[in-house]
């Protein structure tokens, strides 16, 4: 159990790999840059 081992953290670190142990961080989408606040819904 160390960085030879695949189904570790530190073997995934070691490796470079990711998965279920370590899993890629994704970036978030803001709700600000979605919905533009200047303009308002035309009824």
């Amino acid at each position: 159990m160390g960085k030879g081992d695949k189904k570790t953290r530190r073997g995934k670190i070691h490796r470079g790999t990711f998965g279920v142990r370590r899993p890629k961080i994704k970036k978030r989408v803001r709700p600000e840059t979605k919905i533009s606040v200047d303009k308002k819904a035309k009824i």
